[in-house]
């Protein structure tokens, strides 16, 4: 898959102007998460193998630590389960069915019925830079 490098380095200067330095296995991270352009669990990107040769399961939790923190990337999932993690790319809205037998995440394929109610919002009480995310928990297919 190709690889978009203007995200890519729109994500990393937003990394870098909320603090983080630009290492190595940050810029390969963002990557990883840009090329799958779906959540992908802690396991799933320590045993990526652009990852695997750079860092150990204990950096990159670290690094997904620090990205939540900065509000860049968004944790999905059910506590007890296995988190799943994504990156939140500007003008990119994605929202998520969650099975909450098996665990499983997917898109949802439909356009988001919360943009015009976020507007309203933000209209009528003055915030800025307002957004959502939004999931739907229910049982798929296969665990019905």
């Amino acid at each position: 898959m190709q690889r978009d490098d203007t995200n890519s380095e729109n994500i990393l200067s937003q990394c870098k102007e909320s603090g983080l330095r630009r290492t190595k296995a940050l810029e390969v991270l963002v990557e990883t998460l840009l090329e799958r352009n779906s959540p992908m669990t802690l396991a799933e990107l320590t045993e990526h193998p652009s990852l695997a040769e750079l860092c150990d399961r204990a950096t990159v939790f670290r690094l997904l630590q620090r990205l939540m923190d900065k509000g860049i990337i968004r944790r999905l999932g059910l506590h007890e389960r296995a988190a799943y993690f994504t990156l939140l790319v500007p003008g990119r809205h994605q929202d998520f069915l969650i099975c909450t037998k098996c665990g499983d995440i997917e898109p949802i394929k439909a356009p988001c019925p919360v943009h015009k109610l976020e507007r309203e919002i933000a209209d009528s009480t003055g915030y800025e830079n307002l957004y959502h995310e939004l999931e739907f928990f229910g049982t798929c297919p296969q665990c019905c």
